[in-house]
């Protein structure tokens, strides 16, 4: 058994009388009675430890802990339970990691240890902050909904986040950790000694948002030096690259359809939003993004000068964003090298007070870049509500040399300097290294420029640019600005890309995990596999290369610790000999000694295909493995998957039957097995006609959650109003009124989709067949 608290943003209220509000900033005594065999921890460390009995004689334990600091009531925390735990002192700080005893024995929380320490005093150094509390605890929870929190002294987190088996050498899971580590002491790092004026709680703890609504100052500000502290314990962590396509890319996609700025008004929160649905991308990832961009504009310098004295003024007190953008402007008055267009905060708040980003198009032949609203012109909704402007730094390149930044304050301006000569050799790069916060659509004569170039000398473009590059122009391509053909032209040169998250982000646009099973039907399907395929062997094979001979040496590739399951995975999706050989050889290699373990980079395609290209003996081995009393939970995962794989309908219908029992599986692995049946190309069918012939009994147990999302997937494949009537009549057999109508609506939708699709799968097919022997 076990007690953990979470108060952020509004549960103090649930569990002591409080004005439960950021503004409102209290000292807490804590004193927590429990039973004997059990250990409290609260923020602050314990000053005393009795013995209380109660009416019935049985005797309990009494901690007192010391008087905290002045806080909000959503930092206060407390943990009862009776966990182990590993310690270290850093500048005379003791930090304890606590977790359940066995994973203490076996060293599972010793990475976390050893990585605190180093990111404390790194944040300290950085900020000029001391740490003002004596120890600092970190427990590590079995089951956590929020991932990680910063109570001040005593941070919890879930145990998937901080543990790392010693066993376990991989860089991937080791950034996760030190990057939520880094996360949630960025919040930490300075709750400071009041009697220290100068110290610095850059986000949340000591320096506290007036309300939620400016929620991004903590949750942003702390995400961004999240990426600045792990690159620190984890040198060799490429951190612009992973900045880009962890933070920056996948919020762009989110943006482009949200309706809430990063910064809304009281009123405007209370009337429209939840406070639990501001702990979102928006906040955490664009809150970074902004950031980041504000950062680089000002010089890291100059900001980092600016958060010392904006903590310095506000300690122990409340803000709202005006007044970091005051001490901003401050830092900027104080000298003369970086000079801005208008105030910081009006620069700022076109930013963080309106919903969105700008897309900018450069025209080479005038040189003028007009900005708009990125949106979806294929929703021919009115455009009235897509006006906003911002205020852009623009950082660029010509024909590879760095030019100086400069800014587009209004709609459009033209930049004579910008203009290009007749030369195919003359070119410009815009928003280099996704430095700003917005997407850029270049003029026809740019992109073959830069295809080109592409083709002959790709290093000549940065690596963050040419991801950006890629993922720009299919965005664009998604939302109506330019053409499918104009963004495939850009992927001719990728036979000489050797960066595993360019080619993820261009392999996640053409091939689409909830799509694999649909393209297989098309006539795409043998054009992509050619064009493809001959792109793709230069990095399969490098990488292969290390799968046979020394997967360590990968260790600290954390990009192939990232993304090489999705290489491996489509080039066997697409039928590549050497792919599916290999899978099939690894396989046999573990059903010979089940104590091999095939590379943990590739397990899930290597399980997955190992079962595909063989027969039922390759799918029971899997079966009992599945069944074997010590299998973790991630291959459990990879297994239940792997079954799914089989190319052989009885199979997969024996394995749904399997799903249908209580013995078998626990309840959520019956779901699971529905849903990875559905998405193959085989399977859609199957697991189709199981469902609708088993449905009182899944009903009955999971409710019509199940049936959305086989619908979902379903939906994928519905090109017809046959198939839709076919779908319809089962719906209105054993569904009511109103759950009808809104599956109605979905299975429109999805045919709409479908339609769209097929047109645009119809454009690109007949492109690969133009281009697919360049």
């Amino acid at each position: 058994m076990l007690i953990a608290s979470q108060m952020e943003p509004t549960y103090a209220r649930r569990v002591y009388p409080c004005f439960d509000e950021p503004a409102m900033k209290a000292t807490f005594n804590i004193r927590i009675v429990h039973d004997p065999s059990y250990v409290a921890l609260s923020n602050m460390p314990a000053i005393d430890v009795s013995e209380v009995k109660d009416e019935n004689g049985s005797l309990w334990t009494v901690t007192t802990f010391n008087t905290s600091l002045k806080m909000s009531t959503y930092l206060t925390a407390f943990v009862i339970c009776d966990f182990d735990y590993v310690t270290r002192t850093e500048r005379g700080n003791e930090i304890r990691i606590w977790a359940r005893k066995e994973a203490v024995k076996n060293g599972y929380v010793d990475y976390a240890l050893n990585i605190t320490g180093p990111i404390f005093s790194f944040l300290e150094d950085v900020l000029n902050v001391s740490y003002p509390l004596p120890k600092t605890d970190l427990v590590e929870l079995p089951d956590f909904g929020a991932g990680g929190m910063e109570n001040w002294g005593l941070m919890i987190f879930q145990e998937a986040s901080l543990m790392n088996l010693p066993s376990d050498e991989f860089t991937s899971r080791k950034a996760m950790i030190a990057l939520i580590v880094s996360h949630e002491l960025g919040h930490q790092a300075c709750e400071i000694l009041r009697f220290f004026f100068c110290l610095f709680k850059w986000f949340g703890n000591l320096v506290t948002m007036n309300w939620w609504n400016d929620l991004w100052l903590k949750e942003g500000l702390a995400s961004y030096f999240e990426y600045l502290g792990a690159a620190f314990v984890e040198p060799k962590l490429s951190l612009d690259k992973i900045f880009y396509a962890h933070v920056v890319q996948p919020v762009l996609r989110e943006d482009s359809e949200t309706v809430r700025a990063l910064s809304e008004s009281e009123d405007k929160i209370k009337g429209s939003f939840s406070l639990m649905s501001l702990f979102d991308n928006i906040t955490y990832n664009k809150g970074a993004s902004i950031t980041w961009m504000l950062s680089g504009f000002l010089t890291e310098k100059l900001f980092i000068r600016a958060l010392t004295s904006y903590l310095k003024e506000f300690s122990f007190s409340n803000t709202n964003q005006d007044d970091l953008w005051t001490h901003i402007q401050m830092v900027v008055d104080a000298q003369d090298e970086v000079q801005l267009p208008a105030s910081v905060k009006q620069i700022m708040d076109s930013w963080t007070c309106q919903n969105g980003f700008p897309v900018l198009t450069l025209n080479l032949t005038t040189g003028t870049i007009r900005q708009e609203q990125f949106f979806n012109k294929n929703n021919r909704k009115s455009t009235d509500s897509y006006n906003n402007t911002w205020i852009i730094p623009i950082s660029w390149m010509r024909n590879g040399s760095s030019q100086a930044l400069t800014w587009l304050d209004k709609s459009s301006k033209t930049f004579p300097e910008m203009q290009v000569s007749e030369s195919d050799y003359d070119w410009i790069l815009l928003n280099v290294n996704l430095s700003g916060y917005y997407r850029v659509n270049y003029d026809q004569l740019n992109l073959k420029r830069l295809a080109r170039l592409l083709e002959n000398d790709p290093k000549a473009i940065p690596a963050v640019s040419r991801f950006q590059l890629i993922d720009d122009v299919f965005a664009l391509t998604d939302f109506g600005y330019v053409p499918i053909e104009t963004a495939l032209e850009l992927t001719k040169y990728l036979a000489k890309e050797d960066e595993l998250f360019i080619w993820n982000v261009v392999l996640l646009n053409l091939i689409p995990d909830n799509l694999e099973s649909t393209l297989k039907n098309y006539e795409i399907y043998p054009r992509l596999k050619k064009y493809l395929l001959k792109r793709m062997l230069p990095i399969y094979h490098y990488y292969a290369g290390f799968i046979h001979q020394n997967v360590d040496a990968l260790e600290d590739d954390y990009f192939a610790q990232m993304y090489l399951e999705k290489l491996f995975a489509t080039a066997c999706w697409l039928g590549l000999q050497e792919c599916l050989d290999l899978s099939s050889e690894l396989y046999a290699k573990w059903m010979d000694n089940p104590e091999y373990k095939i590379p943990f980079l590739i397990r899930r395609t290597v399980t997955c295909y190992g079962v595909a290209v063989g027969s039922d003996k390759e799918w029971n081995f899997a079966w009992k493995r599945y069944n074997h009393t010590d299998s973790v939970e991630e291959d459990e995962d990879i297994l239940l998957y792997a079954m799914s794989c089989a190319k052989e309908p009885w199979l997969l219908y024996r394995y749904l039957q399997y799903g249908l029992s209580d013995t078998l599986f626990s309840s959520n692995c019956t779901s699971a097995i529905i849903s990875h049946v559905v998405t193959k190309d085989i399977g859609h069918r199957i697991a189709w006609e199981f469902v609708t012939e088993n449905w009182p009994l899944l009903s009955q147990r999971y409710g019509q959650e199940l049936l959305h999302d086989v619908l979902k997937v379903m939906g994928r494949f519905v090109k017809t109003d046959a198939q839709i009537q076919e779908l319809q009549v089962f719906y209105n057999a054993t569904l009511d009124e109103n759950e009808r109508e809104a599956i109605t609506v979905l299975l429109e939708s999805a045919k709409f989709e479908n339609i769209e699709r097929r047109k645009l799968l119809i454009k690109v097919a007949s492109w690969l067949e133009k281009n697919v022997d360049d």
